[in-house]
């Protein structure tokens, strides 16, 4: 069982890593590889109440790989942690299966005020569904859910939840609306896609510039218009030309 939950995560690395020559070059060069190993030993530990020698396991891996994993936090199969360095996976964070994260990560927990000797096992860090892609430097925060199948975009903060298929970027992060039909359900590297824009509120400017280049097209024609009327010649106008009133007659 062991065996093939490793190899499932090799197998992982090298759908998702175009760098990724060989299998044995993920098995001895890859931290996000090594780290999982860490962190079931960890896991374990944990949950068998060794917290101690759970929390020095952890250590010893964030020491070697430059990820840091508290050995409380659920983690499915097949995750890949691309690059890795700065990763912080807090203790109450759950992550799905087929889950894509890449360096500098956060998922980290918004701590609620408690009084000493109150229990702290509380729900403070986000819920990652299957099939989520996120970003290098994105911040993830809080005990939100990310959607199913959803993309964070590089270096957003989310404090919210996001929709499941849907991709949120962004600082607040929001979600970005119409969802992307054309990369649903492919892997986009870092969570962003390469086609467009990915930011809502750019679209929103764009949208805004091309409404105004529309109006300022066609005041210039109403303006060419009134001016091909005023160079007519014999053409009496009104306007330029009022009529004089009648003089009243004297008595």
């Amino acid at each position: 069982m062991v065996f093939k939950r490793l190899q499932d995560n090799i197998s992982a690395f090298m759908a998702r890593d175009p760098a990724a020559r060989s299998r044995l070059e993920v098995f001895l060069c890859y931290p996000g590889f090594h780290v999982l190993i860490y962190h079931r030993i960890a896991n374990r530990a944990w949950r068998a109440g060794f917290h101690l020698f759970g929390r020095l396991v952890s250590h010893i891996g964030r020491l070697l790989t430059g990820i840091e994993i508290h050995p409380g936090a659920t983690i499915g199969r097949r995750l890949v942690i691309d690059h890795g360095s700065g990763v912080v996976i807090g203790e109450t964070s759950e992550i799905g299966d087929d889950v894509t994260i890449y360096q500098g990560v956060t998922l980290g927990g918004i701590a609620p005020a408690v009084d000493s000797g109150a229990q702290v096992d509380l729900k403070r860090h986000p819920t990652i569904k299957d099939g989520v892609i996120i970003g290098s430097g994105a911040q993830v925060l809080g005990p939100i859910t990310i959607g199913e199948g959803a993309r964070v975009g590089a270096n957003s903060v989310v404090t919210r939840d996001v929709t499941a298929g849907a991709t949120a970027v962004g600082i607040p992060a929001k979600e970005i609306l119409p969802r992307d039909k054309k990369t649903k359900g492919e892997f986009v590297a870092y969570g962003t896609p390469q086609f467009g824009s990915t930011d809502p509120l750019e679209r929103t400017f764009e949208q805004l510039r091309g409404r105004i280049a529309e109006l300022q097209h066609h005041v210039e024609e109403l303006e060419q218009r009134l001016a091909g009327r005023e160079s007519e010649p014999g053409e009496r106008s009104d306007v330029d030309h009022p009529p004089v009133p009648a003089r009243a007659g004297k008595r």
